[in-house]
């Protein structure tokens, strides 16, 4: 026989009402139901959960361990139903790296002025899709093309592409940079969420590169003098690192900073959110 969530929640209450008699007013069943219930997830488990006394029901050593896990089961499952059924009163943002940089706080704000009956919230997913793939958002700031077709997206703006140096590199005290003065360098990438890639530079010239799969990382590595990075303006703003500079590269195409969205369930959410991240990528 198979553990059901309803031989859980009876164990529980039995533990936390003390006796079989308050479990059942808690559940709203009769005495017989919870003592059926409760034997028949002992004899799915293969083992006793409880000691019964005249005055009192205590859980068993095994017992112990159960209650600790129904407890955790209990509250994930609580937690899915309430995810399931809370409708679109949610929009969840994905991102990988830097959010919208600068306009950050600014959608946060105004949304919640505009927009109060759906709450926001804004997840960081290291992944190609910013976690719209893993069902861990709703919308996803991307900024590269979306090539999966299940997907839709629309271009909100476009941010100047900044190099991250350490703080002593010789690089560091221009106002800009070409892409010239970084063919001679190890560039450090994200392949997977990452903007840049040595196709940028002429076949001739292209620097060398080293990988990494957080931004954290790419800061600590840039850091050391190691290697350069290439990044999106957005991250520059979100992470301002003792021992990181950014310097605009002048003759770098800028990047497009696109909202995806699963096309045959989109949020009711996502054309308001298009529309106030264009409007404030246009004030730049």
């Amino acid at each position: 026989m198979d553990v059901e969530l309803r031989h859980l929640r009876c164990l529980v209450a039995i533990v936390d009402e003390g006796t079989f008699t308050d479990a059942a007013l808690a559940l709203g069943l009769s005495q017989a139901a919870v003592s059926r219930t409760l034997a028949s997830l002992e004899r799915a488990l293969g083992v006793r959960l409880l000691r019964r006394t005249s005055r009192a029901v205590t859980p068993t050593t095994t017992g112990l361990r159960v209650v600790a896990r129904a407890r955790r089961v209990l509250g994930e499952a609580d937690e899915l139903v309430r995810e399931a059924t809370s409708g679109h009163s949610v929009l969840r943002i994905g991102y990988a790296w830097s959010a919208l940089g600068r306009h950050t706080s600014a959608f946060q704000r105004r949304w919640a002025q505009g927009r109060p009956a759906t709450e926001l919230h804004l997840v960081r997913v290291n992944s190609a899709t910013a976690g719209l793939a893993e069902g861990a958002c709703d919308l996803a700031v991307v900024r590269r093309p979306v090539e999966d077709r299940r997907l839709d997206s629309a271009i909100v703006g476009l941010e100047r592409r900044m190099v991250a140096l350490a703080a002593d590199d010789p690089l560091a005290g221009r106002r800009s940079v070409r892409l010239a003065d970084l063919s001679g360098r190890t560039l450090l990438i994200d392949r997977r969420t990452g903007t840049t890639t040595p196709d940028l530079w002429p076949p001739d010239s292209r620097p060398a590169t080293e990988e990494t799969h957080d931004v954290d990382d790419w800061l600590t590595v840039i850091a050391t003098g190691r290697c350069v990075g290439m990044t999106a303006e957005s991250t520059a703003h979100q992470y301002r690192r003792p021992g990181i500079v950014y310097r605009p590269v002048r003759d770098a195409e800028p990047i497009a900073v696109r909202l995806a969205w699963w096309h045959d369930e989109p949020h009711p959410a996502t054309q308001p959110a298009i529309e106030l991240l264009t409007a404030l990528y246009r004030n730049d």
